[in-house]
């Protein structure tokens, strides 16, 4: 696991590097919103610097991430399902056990209970 968590933490520089370098790029308006040609042409030695360190950070992200797919499906986890949390099936046929009521409380076969009675009806018309 020892390549494995060295891949995990260049990966991460280079992620911060890559956003690192895109921020401070300047924004020529370009994509989907248009752009004025004049910002094309200014500071354009800078401009070129980034354009190729994010191309090549960005290069290098893909390739790690590949690689780190290959290390992570070479290396593998464990075969073996874990059975630790493993639960046994209840013995009397799957049924959940009965909750006992709180004490000095009537039990339900309890026959000293007193008998439940039907409240009065109340007319609706007056």
């Amino acid at each position: 696991m020892g390549l494995f968590h060295f891949l995990i933490v260049v990966q991460g520089i280079i992620a911060a590097s890559l956003v690192g370098v895109i921020l401070m790029q300047r924004s020529e308006g370009g994509g989907l919103g248009g752009g004025s040609p004049a910002g094309l042409m200014s500071a354009r030695g800078a401009a070129d610097f980034l354009t190729r360190t994010t191309a090549i950070l960005a290069s290098a992200f893909v390739l790690l991430s590949i690689s780190l797919a290959f290390v992570a499906a070479r290396e593998g986890g464990p075969t073996v399902i874990n059975e630790t949390l493993k639960t046994t099936a209840p013995a009397n046929g799957g049924i959940a056990p009965a909750i006992a009521p709180p004490a000095g409380a009537p039990a339900a076969a309890d026959k000293t209970a007193a008998p439940a009675t039907k409240a009065p009806e109340v007319p609706l018309d007056k």
